[in-house]
């Protein structure tokens, strides 16, 4: 009797059609998807940190790179970064809502926070996409040197950052060395920036308020201020403008540091895109009904997996880029 018994349990545990914690054949694919990913994000950030450590004495500080606000003229250092951050957590607990209301078969009110959920992705992308361009523009412009490295300007009596604009001299010197009907314009020479490096040293010299600032970080975190003998002398190294930022070039400081925020923070903002675009599909099948017929609204449990995913991951991005 007990051999059979056993034999019996032996074959209900190993006979296969067990549903481990419950979960669905769907679920168990998604958080195969979310650890794969994890692994990926966790790599990319891995390399950011490392990198950061070893040029640690040029590496930008993101107080003073990323002081924007939309319609707004000032310093506000990280204040809209904590707008998105907040908006994208807040999308998060929506997504909780349409999901408990899910369970309990309320359709209206998972109709509502579905919405509300997408609102908060495509402000969150949004806003993304604004920063990235305000990035890629640039505010202040600086010279680079010789050696790659990033010379940027301050006003002596304020000690604020001072634009090229705000002393550069205009000189009648002609930059244009190609022209379209030469042909090779349009292959090799690139867009010419708003002052040529003769300009902003002529500017320089006329201006005794302006000193510069390199990208090394001194004992007391912030970026060496030289003296106004050592400015002048420093920019006999300049070779180029630098006006924003890109894969090439920095004006904020290491190179390094735009290539990993171009490549990490659009990576993940491909994810809230594509979240968002799920979200759409799932949030029309809640409107036709389709998820009443079927008696049960997994997808949009399976969808919130992923969106908090997401969430979850911008909070580790947010840290390393904007906090650390």
């Amino acid at each position: 009797m007990d051999s059979t018994v056993s034999s019996v349990s032996e074959e209900n545990v190993w006979g296969g059609g067990n549903r481990p914690l419950g979960a669905s054949y769907g679920k168990l694919m998604m958080w195969f998807f979310i650890v794969s990913d994890a692994l990926t994000f966790s790599g990319f950030l891995a390399s950011y940190g490392f990198s950061r450590f070893k040029f640690i004495e040029t590496w930008p500080i993101a107080d003073e790179v990323f002081t924007h606000v939309p319609f707004f003229h000032g310093n506000y250092p990280m204040y809209y970064v904590a707008f998105m951050t907040f908006i994208l957590i807040m999308s998060s607990v929506t997504m909780v809502l349409a999901v408990d209301a899910g369970h309990r078969m309320m359709q209206k009110k998972v109709i509502i926070y579905m919405f509300l959920t997408i609102i908060g992705g495509l402000i969150f992308v949004g806003s993304q996409a604004w920063e990235w361009a305000t990035f890629i523009k640039g505010d202040y412009g600086a010279l680079e040197t010789k050696g790659g490295r990033i010379l940027q300007f301050v006003k002596a009596d304020t000690g604020e950052r001072a634009a090229l604009a705000d002393f550069a001299t205009a000189l009648d010197e002609a930059r244009v060395t190609q022209l379209k009907n030469e042909g090779v314009w349009f292959e090799d020479e690139s867009a010419l920036t708003t002052y040529s490096v003769n300009e902003v040293i002529t500017g320089l010299k006329a201006d005794n308020n302006i000193l510069v600032r390199t990208e090394t970080i001194n004992e007391e975190g912030e970026k060496t201020l030289l003296s106004r003998a050592e400015s002048l002398e420093k920019v006999n190294d300049a070779v180029r403008v630098v006006e924003g930022a890109n894969l090439i070039r920095n004006e904020y400081g290491s190179r390094l540091f735009a290539d990993f925020f171009f490549f990490i923070t659009g990576f993940h903002g491909f994810h809230v895109f594509s979240g968002v675009v799920i979200n759409v599909i799932i949030f029309f099948n809640i409107i036709i009904g389709t998820y009443e017929r079927r008696g049960h609204y997994e997808m949009v449990e399976k969808v919130g997996l992923y969106w908090h995913f997401v969430d979850l991951v911008w909070v580790f991005v947010f840290t390393f880029f904007y906090l650390v």
